[in-house]
């Protein structure tokens, strides 16, 4: 009796070559998960999972890693506009609310 990983290296099929041939097709995972309590349902987890290739990915419309600021490096800069933005409507809510107790 042959033992099987001796049977898997004599083919050549290697780590890379599996993970190659996964990278170049791609695989998708999807589940979902409910949690029900006397037929009510109380949470749903839906699970979408792609592996590809950064190719295969653009191949098929996906690319949001090309848009995420937190990936490009845009997020400080998104950050610092909304930490300006609430800093603004702080300062209308503080006035209005200052006319309002003089009223």
């Amino acid at each position: 009796m042959q033992d099987v990983s001796m049977e898997r290296s004599l083919r050549g099929e290697t780590l890379a070559d599996i993970l190659d041939r996964v990278l170049d097709k791609g695989v998708v995972i999807a589940g979902d998960v409910t949690v029900s309590l006397v037929g009510v349902e109380l949470l749903t987890i839906r699970l979408r999972l792609l592996i590809a290739s950064v190719d295969k990915a653009k191949e098929l419309g996906i690319n949001w890693w090309e848009r995420d600021p937190y990936l490009t490096g845009n997020a400080e800069t998104e950050n610092k506009a909304l930490q300006q933005r609430i800093e603004q409507l702080e300062k209308i809510v503080s006035k209005s609310t200052v006319q309002e107790n003089k009223q």
